[in-house]
């Protein structure tokens, strides 16, 4: 069996290509933090490559940029050329069945720049929001 499951955030903006027969192809690197921190007390990260093709290539350059966070799932392929020098060269990547756009680093942070991330009107303060709730009388309640 050869599936992977993985999130992380884009390293660069993804890049879109088409094939000879016109199929799209985008490629993207994802960067996976590791668990556990180095002796030097930092998180390394692993940097993936990524593929995706056809429809999905084209809404991942559409939607993806560098620094969002999305979930992939697809299988591990690996392929060999050789190189200028004649040696023989291998890469690893991931071929991605599914993608799922989670959040761009920037929502974390509250600085998020799409329209629709932010609250209408502004910021709304918690106390606003409770004060227009009404109190229930606890003897309707059926429990």
């Amino acid at each position: 069996m050869n599936k992977v499951m993985i999130i992380g955030n884009l390293a660069k903006d993804p890049e879109l290509t088409t094939t000879n027969n016109g199929v799209s192809l985008c490629k993207f690197t994802i960067a996976v933090p590791r668990r556990f921190a180095g002796s030097d007390g930092e998180r390394e990260a692993d940097f993936l490559p990524i593929i995706v093709w056809r429809g999905l290539a084209d809404n991942c350059y559409k939607y993806l940029k560098k620094g969002s966070k999305a979930a992939i799932c697809g299988s591990i392929q690996t392929r060999s050329y050789e190189g200028q020098d004649g040696t023989r060269r291998y890469m690893t990547e991931i071929v991605a069945d599914d993608v799922e756009f989670l959040a761009s680093r920037q929502n974390f942070n509250g600085e998020g720049d799409d329209e629709g991330e932010k609250p209408v009107g502004g910021k709304k303060d918690s106390k606003d929001v409770v004060s227009k709730f009404e109190p229930i009388d606890d003897g309707n309640l059926p429990f």
